[in-house]
């Protein structure tokens, strides 16, 4: 166990005069099963690429684990899967990549394909697979769901859930519940980690807009009584 410690980061797009994140402070066990959230263009893909270093900021991360972030860039889609494997993850155990497939519901002999052929749902679990066979990592794993099915979805969700040291991004909420035990929330003025899976952390965030919006009827009826009494006095 490690932590991930993001000090006062800000940051903002090159020409943009608002800031995406300002003065973030958040540390993160690299055991946990992150799950993001927050709403599009609130920055999720963007918090990933810069913990992967991709973005000038101010602040600070540092983290005594790698990064690495799904999906891959592949150069060249139409080498046999192995050898798209040995380019992302040079000098890998056969056996292992062998493993992991298994646990996937994939059968090996797809490494022995070119990788434009396999299916978006085979290429997803091929390159999941070939996350989890790298040491020393934290894994950044962005919209794994967009190319599988449900059955595909429930293979991946349940994979994960055996995993941990990962950040996962997606909108499908039954996903989310069946791997994550924290999430982390992008919010309009901070970034929260909250412990739980998404439904418990939507149920106590839903608990605590409606108290939000209860205390502000309150205040609002406060000051029109406060009105009310000023004009009469």
């Amino acid at each position: 166990m490690s932590m991930i410690n993001i000090s006062n980061l800000t940051f903002a797009y090159d020409g943009s005069f608002d800031n995406v994140f300002e003065n973030v402070n958040i540390q993160l066990d690299t055991d946990w099963k992150l799950g993001l959230t927050g709403r599009n263009g609130r920055g999720k893909t963007t918090l990933l690429r810069l913990l992967m270093g991709k973005y000038e900021y101010k602040g600070s991360i540092s983290s005594s684990v790698e990064f690495e972030y799904f999906p891959f860039e592949i150069e060249n889609e139409s080498k046999l899967t192995y050898e798209v494997a040995d380019e992302i993850c040079p000098d890998y155990e056969y056996w292992k990549l062998s493993r992991e497939l298994n646990y996937l519901e994939v059968n090996e002999e797809v490494l022995y394909r070119p990788f434009n052929t396999l299916s978006n749902g085979e290429r997803t679990k091929v390159m999941i697979a070939l996350l989890f066979i790298k040491d020393n990592r934290f894994l950044l794993i962005d919209e794994p769901t967009n190319h599988l099915d449900i059955d595909g979805r429930k293979i991946v969700s349940k994979y994960l859930n055996a995993k941990k040291g990962f950040i996962l991004i997606s909108h499908d909420r039954a996903f989310l519940d069946g791997c994550a035990d924290h999430i982390m929330s992008i919010n309009r003025c901070d970034i929260t980690v909250t412990k739980g899976n998404f439904s418990q952390w939507l149920e106590n965030k839903e608990r605590q807009d409606n108290f939000e919006l209860a205390e502000n009827e309150k205040l609002k009826k406060e000051i029109k009584r406060l009105e009310i009494t000023a004009r009469q006095k």
